[in-house]
């Protein structure tokens, strides 16, 4: 049933959630990403702490994620939304008044709870309320990601140029101010119920297994270009500047969702996962193959169109197969992985990004197998 009122135009939910998702998730998770080669040339950071912080932030985006299994009410509440805002706001405000190590750690440890309920609310209620409208309104709300990417790159690449990395994070805190006035309205409710029936035989738990295990070594592969991907541009391609490179990524994030979603009423969901998988390993892999501008940008070109709807199409095939909370193990699965990549590539960036980009993209590679397995087992998939 479509929303009646008048604020029920499909096109303000689209609006409102895609703001908040720029918060949440395009600014408050991945502006680290630019700043990074700042902190490094600036304050000194070293690769083994950048890794780290990138780390505690994946860590509390899955604590977040768990809040919200364990109180379902959490993410009905505009409360939990518009204090995750403000709470993330804050900690982007606070990562220059320190050049603490620790600070660091703490600051974006509880910018990552504020994102996955961010994340979740916004996403819930965009689901509940654009539920009978196309889903391409559902995929342009999620390309707000990729507009709070493109957004914060460029303001990154802009004071890059003329000032230092202090600012580019009270730029970052004042981007996220203006993008939460723009979804500070936004209503939230009780999510859509998506699983509900338990499989009896072990097909769909041996084809659901499959899809935890894809998208779980995709929140590995992902991560490490997501934290990574900057500053090994910034080493491979003389003159191009990574944060040049991230904006592209926000600017072919935005538009992707809405594609992958259109190409899915024409294509079964698992044969677009395996290209989408496949194309991204390859972005992840261009710049520690091949050095230069084009590699450069091709890779921040695949990497943009292809890690938001790798998580669609994986939550879309998870909800299909009829699994028992799959959202919600899927999401796990993927924060996870999230936190083991930077974990598992940080003793191998002291001299360069070039093995942990490798380590990344065959954890794609893998991922794409085992979403290649699921095509063959699972008939509809």
């Amino acid at each position: 049933m479509a929303p009646k009122g008048p604020n029920s135009s499909p096109w303000i939910v689209v609006g409102q959630a895609a703001a908040a998702l720029a918060v949440g998730m395009g600014v408050g998770r991945f502006v680290y990403t630019p700043v990074l080669p700042l902190m490094i040339a600036q304050a000194h950071v070293s690769q083994q702490a950048a890794g780290l912080i990138a780390t505690a932030n994946y860590f509390g985006y899955l604590l977040g994620a768990i809040a919200g299994i364990i109180v379902p009410r959490l993410l009905q509440s505009t409360l939990t939304l518009r204090t995750s805002l403000v709470v993330l706001t804050v900690t982007l405000a606070g990562m220059p008044l320190t050049d603490n190590v620790t600070d660091w750690l703490l600051l974006r440890l509880v910018a990552g709870v504020a994102s996955a309920l961010i994340f979740i609310v916004a996403a819930s209620s965009m689901f509940r309320r654009l539920h009978g409208y196309g889903s391409h309104l559902i995929g342009w709300g999620f390309g707000g990601v990729g507009a709070g990417i493109a957004a914060s790159g460029f303001l990154v690449l802009l004071l890059g140029r003329v000032s230092n990395w202090n600012a580019a994070w009270f730029a970052s805190a004042v981007l996220a101010a203006i993008l939460s006035t723009l979804c500070w309205t936004l209503k939230t409710g009780p999510p859509v119920s998506t699983t509900t029936v338990t499989p009896t035989h072990p097909g769909p738990l041996l084809w659901f297994v499959l899809i935890l295990i894809s998208y779980s070594l995709e929140g590995v592969g992902y991560i490490v270009a997501g934290t990574f991907l900057v500053a090994a541009i910034d080493q491979s391609a003389p003159g191009l500047t990574g944060a040049n490179a991230w904006t592209l990524v926000g600017l072919a994030a935005l538009p992707s969702t809405a594609f992958w979603a259109w190409l899915a009423y024409r294509f079964r969901r698992a044969t677009l996962l395996i290209a989408a998988l496949v194309a991204q390993a390859i972005g992840i892999a261009l710049p520690a193959l091949f050095g230069g501008a084009a590699p450069a940008l091709i890779s921040a070109f695949l990497f943009g169109a292809t890690f938001l709807g790798i998580a669609t199409l994986a939550l879309a095939i998870g909800s299909h197969l009829r699994f028992p909370r799959a959202t919600a193990l899927l999401t796990t699965g993927y924060s996870v992985g999230q936190i083991l990549g930077p974990l598992i590539v940080t003793p191998f960036v002291s001299h360069g990004y070039r093995e942990a980009l490798l380590l990344g993209a065959a954890a794609v590679v893998a991922a794409a197998a085992a979403a290649g397995t699921l095509r063959m087992k699972a008939p509809d998939a």
